[in-house]
């Protein structure tokens, strides 16, 4: 499909030099230099591009948003819109629907699990519409659903460790099958609880942080032993307590509301990041029916970020964190980076997000693999 817009976007057949930008080299804003797009990627030759002046607007690279869920091109357009040009799917269904969505000229790009891994009886199986004939049937069963994913395209497992849920032998079996075919595995886990069933399996992520109470330091020594890398999803997180707290605040007086903590899962990324895990950045944006809240697509990893300042990152740190380190740890060595040869994945904005990180909201152009996305919201 043709994404060109005339005056206002670009084609991959178009040479653009970009110029007078400053650029976060995933360190530290540099410039003012030039950038050269040529055919999706980025280049070294200027000679006949068509000059774009930047005005010594900053530039990042394409951000990555390390948790979403699809179900529509809506949401690639909504992602693109805020600059998020790479989104990893981490739940979807059916396999038509999100193979769809992949390789789509001028939005977001995207990689899926597929069909989360659980069984009978826990929570995430009395999800609308999640196809019964996938649930897990104990160890034995791992294989299988691993196997089903792989050819049905998944680029990762994801496994729900969740209390009812897949039992400690069946998440085991299900990460060893993984890795046994070279996948990586992301675990969901919102509990103290079910975070070591996580650990003890041998995940390579984990994605949510505890509701229930703050990580100690010797778990946090214990994530960063074993090579886990966490997604937080503090914008989830913090949605799922606002709406607990609205939902109980009519309650008799003198009756405590007990139930999930925002200061547990804010504790618990300070405690990760004091310990040196890589934290990546990612908002488990969804429009589902039967789930507690829902970030919306690409506004809210905006959000993310702030978040995790407020957590304890440095803003250089939290803008590795919806780059370099996703596209580092999910293995897409074409992006992540503003260098000649990456994927011309871009965003262009005004200010200096790490004076303010509040400036990644102030988007002026996007690329998406050397197409310009047309902003929605743009005047």
């Amino acid at each position: 499909m043709s994404n060109s817009y005339g005056g206002a976007g670009t084609d991959r057949s178009e040479k653009i030099a970009l110029t007078n930008v400053r650029v976060f080299d995933g360190r530290e804003l540099r410039g003012p230099t030039t950038v050269i797009i040529e055919g999706g990627i980025l280049g070294r030759d200027p000679a006949g591009a068509r000059v774009i002046d930047a005005g010594g607007a900053t530039l990042l690279p394409g951000l990555i948003d390390a948790h979403v869920h699809l179900l529509n091109e809506e949401h690639l357009q909504q992602l693109a819109d805020f600059g998020v040009t790479t989104a990893l799917d981490m739940g979807a269904w059916p396999p038509s629907m999100v193979d769809s969505l992949r390789n789509r000229t001028g939005m977001a790009d995207i990689r899926s699990a597929g069909i989360p891994a659980t069984i009978a009886g826990s929570t995430h199986s009395h999800l609308p519409g999640y196809p019964a004939g996938e649930l897990v049937d104990g160890p034995t069963g791992a294989a299988r659903f691993v196997t089903d994913r792989i050819a049905e395209g998944a680029d990762y497992i994801k496994l729900i460790a969740d209390i009812p849920g897949p039992d400690q032998e069946t998440l085991d079996a299900l990460v060893a099958t993984s890795h046994d075919h070279g996948k990586l595995t992301v675990a969901h886990a919102v509990s103290t609880a079910a975070l070591d069933m996580a650990l003890q399996a041998g995940v390579d992520m984990i994605t949510h942080v505890p509701l229930d109470r703050r990580l100690i330091e010797s778990t946090a020594a214990r994530v960063l032993a074993q090579k886990c890398v966490s997604i937080p999803t503090l914008a989830m997180m913090k949605g799922i307590v606002d709406r607990f707290a609205a939902a109980t605040a009519s309650r008799p007086e003198g009756v405590p509301a007990a139930g999930p903590s925002y200061e547990s899962a804010r504790g618990s990324v300070a405690e990760l990041h004091r310990a040196g895990v890589p934290i990546l950045a990612g908002t488990d944006a969804n429009a589902g029916p039967g789930i507690p809240f829902s970030p919306r697509h690409g506004e809210s990893l905006h959000e993310e970020l702030e978040l995790l300042i407020e957590a304890g990152l440095s803003t250089v740190e939290a803008l590795r964190a919806a780059t370099v380190l996703p596209a580092q740890y999910f293995g897409l060595h074409d992006r992540g980076v503003i260098e000649p040869g990456r994927r011309a994945d871009l965003v262009l904005i005004d200010g200096d997000p790490i004076a303010d990180i509040r400036a990644t909201r102030q988007i002026r152009r996007v690329w998406c693999a050397g197409v310009e996305h047309r902003v929605a919201f743009a005047a």
